[in-house]
């Protein structure tokens, strides 16, 4: 009959496949960093199409809660996009400290110290033709105290930590290469938490459960110079169980968990490429949400 008609059988794989419907449908979004040597990938299944076993919903107005936690969630992989793009383990994280009599009324007074500071930075970064990238956070505690976090990048004399030291004159400067500093990784996903921290961030306690939050307000905000490439998304058949990274690529951060809407996993990794010279292979860091 299939001959007559002038078709044929379709493989087993193929009728696998049409089975298995739109529902399950995974897609798969990628964005190539520093020349391709990291690729980070976000897995989810398409919540166009509803939850596992469910029809399609008509879709719902977000409540507030999950538009912060998404805000939160997206301002921290930019950041560490940006991280991984435009900085090196050898750049600098720095700590600007108040002196208690210099402390600023509010935050608009904290912005024109950092931008006084910065224009003395900044002038000297271009009489020598180097670039400069930068990443920061204000912070004021709940008790008080200001401080202002920065990633900055190296000068190519290396002397960058003079230099921000010079520029502050409202308290203390710390200075740490990226490398030494307690936020050290490949993947830049601890150092782009803390720059992104605001008065909704509560740290853990030693015992589990989350403390109160420690920051009363602060303000985020980045150089911008620091263009991102576009991420392509691409769809897969089915979910896979384990990731696999492509020749020459390991995984150096991993999250798992599963979406409160569809009801499916969704994961996001990060792959880096083998370098014989710097890098050294680190253990896999999966971390189930």
């Amino acid at each position: 009959k299939s001959r007559k008609t002038g078709l044929f059988k379709a493989p087993a794989h193929l009728i696998k496949i049409l089975k298995l419907g739109y529902r399950d449908m995974v897609k798969r979004k990628k964005i190539r960093l520093r020349h391709g040597d990291v690729l980070d990938v976000e897995e989810y299944h398409d919540g166009n199409y509803g939850g596992k076993g469910k029809t399609r919903q008509k879709k719902e107005k977000p409540m507030k809660e999950q538009v912060r936690l998404i805000n939160r969630r997206n301002k921290a992989r930019l950041c560490r996009w940006r991280l991984i793009q435009y900085f090196d383990q050898g750049d600098l994280f720095i700590t600007w400290t108040y002196e208690v009599g210099n402390r600023p009324p509010s935050m608009i007074e904290a912005l024109k110290d950092f931008q006084r500071a910065m224009a003395k930075i900044r002038k000297i970064y271009r009489m020598r033709g180097a670039p400069i990238y930068w990443i920061r956070n204000i912070e004021r505690g709940t008790k008080g105290a200001w401080h202002i976090h920065l990633a900055i990048k190296q000068t190519p004399e290396g002397d960058a930590a003079a230099i921000v030291t010079k520029a502050w004159t409202k308290g203390g400067t710390y200075v740490a290469e990226i490398r030494n500093s307690k936020f050290t990784g490949d993947d830049m996903e601890q150092l782009a938490n803390y720059l992104t921290k605001d008065e909704h961030t509560a740290e853990i306690k030693t015992d589990g459960t989350p403390g109160k939050p420690r920051i009363a307000e602060s303000s985020y905000n980045t150089s911008r110079n620091m263009p991102l490439p576009e991420p392509k998304t691409d769809k897969l058949v089915r979910w896979k169980p384990e990731v696999k990274p492509p020749k020459g690529y390991y995984i150096a951060r991993m999250h798992e968990g599963i979406n409160p809407v569809t009801g499916f996993l969704y994961r996001s990794y990060t792959l880096i490429r083998l370098k014989t010279q710097e890098r050294k292979k680190p253990p896999n860091r999966v971390r189930r949400c």
